[in-house]
């Protein structure tokens, strides 16, 4: 007689791990901290966003105070990242200008997934006349280049800050309306939502119990390439006068006003605005592949 086999009893390394990733709090670390690449992406997105944070308060200079007696001084003590040609502190620019960055950068996303999602649900799970109406009118929109379509924009409703903003956001809606109408659609198929439709479920109730849940992966890292594209392009309307004016702090803006003297050994000025736009840029989408990989397991079956 041949005894039953026994079931393996976990020990506790082993069970370890799986008690922790049921809680947000370690599946956020792993998610962040996982793999080296997005560690490092993540301790730099933190470092801009206290510098953006405390370092008005800590350095608490006027960005705007002109010095022309400190007027293009190397980095040192006094000006931890040097002054710019009319004497203004570098460093104290710098975290103003990710200030800036860092508060336009979430509202566009935010703003940009809530209009986006909500046109590429509605097209997604209605079909039919609805899904050929709006996604013609975001393909019209994706026919311009986003940076030159956030020029025009910036440039209609008038220079500044929350015009640049406004452009930036309006560019961003039809990456998330087509994504999200994709994946609305591939859950729409599925045999759960047909027996919700068979139970009587209306299509309010399937959107938010069957249809939101499958598409927040979707959200988050489009979400995250969008962080990064958002600073990139308000630095790039700085940098052709259509953003931040001087004397706002803004990097771009602050690498337009430096480029000039860069050429002359005052690498300082354009160097540190250009390099918080890399680093910024850069972790951010760092962390939208690790978002991806980690959230979205199919993505590498559809590369």
């Amino acid at each position: 007689m041949t005894a039953a086999p026994s079931t393996p009893v976990p020990t506790a390394l082993e069970a370890e791990p799986a008690s922790a990733a049921a809680r947000p709090g370690a599946r956020l670390r792993a998610l962040l901290f996982g793999e080296p690449a997005a560690a490092v992406a993540t301790v730099c997105l933190l470092v801009l966003i206290a510098l953006a944070v405390l370092g008005p308060l800590v350095w608490s200079k006027d960005p705007a105070a002109v010095d022309v007696g400190s007027a293009l001084q190397a980095p040192s003590a006094a000006h931890p990242m040097g002054t710019d040609s009319s004497g203004r502190d570098i460093f104290t620019r710098f975290n103003h200008g990710a200030r800036l960055s860092l508060l336009v950068a979430p509202l566009v996303v935010v703003v940009g997934a809530a209009i986006g999602g909500l046109i590429g649900l509605v097209a997604g799970v209605l079909g039919g006349w609805a899904d050929s109406g709006l996604m013609r009118v975001m393909d019209a929109v994706l026919a311009f280049p986003p940076l030159i379509l956030a020029m025009a924009v910036t440039v209609g409703l008038g220079v500044g800050v929350t015009s640049a903003g406004v452009g930036i956001m309006l560019t961003s809606i039809p990456w998330y309306a087509r994504l999200l109408r994709s994946d609305a659609m591939s859950i729409r198929s599925r045999p759960f939502i047909e027996a919700a439709l068979a139970l009587g479920a209306d299509r309010r109730r399937i959107v938010r119990r069957h249809v939101l849940p499958h598409v927040v992966p979707t959200l988050l890292v489009q979400g995250a390439s969008v962080f990064g594209y958002s600073i990139l392009t308000l630095a790039a309307l700085g940098f052709v006068g259509l953003g931040a004016q001087s004397p706002t702090a803004e990097w771009g803006t602050m690498i337009t006003e430096g480029l000039q003297y860069a050429i002359t050994g005052q690498w300082w000025i354009v160097a540190f605005p250009g390099l918080g736009v890399l680093v910024a840029v850069t972790a951010a989408n760092v962390l939208a592949d690790r978002i991806q990989a980690v959230l979205d397991p199919r993505a590498g079956d559809r590369a």
